[in-house]
């Protein structure tokens, strides 16, 4: 019993070290992120929509 609660002890102390981020901190991320994936999106689309044509080219 002495090793559960001196875990539950540990873990209370690590809890309250970690720095949880701020609600500005969360939105900024979800823009950066949010950004990327339109930018790696649309930058995927453009491959795709060069080699369909190049395909269609070669293959007619």
């Amino acid at each position: 019993m002495g090793k559960l609660t001196s875990y539950f002890a540990n873990v209370k102390e690590e809890i309250q070290k970690v720095i949880f981020p701020t609600k500005v901190q969360i939105r900024q991320a979800f823009i950066a992120v949010f950004l990327v994936v339109i930018i790696i999106t649309a930058f995927l689309s453009l491959v795709d929509l060069v080699m369909v044509n190049l395909v269609e080219f070669l293959v007619s």
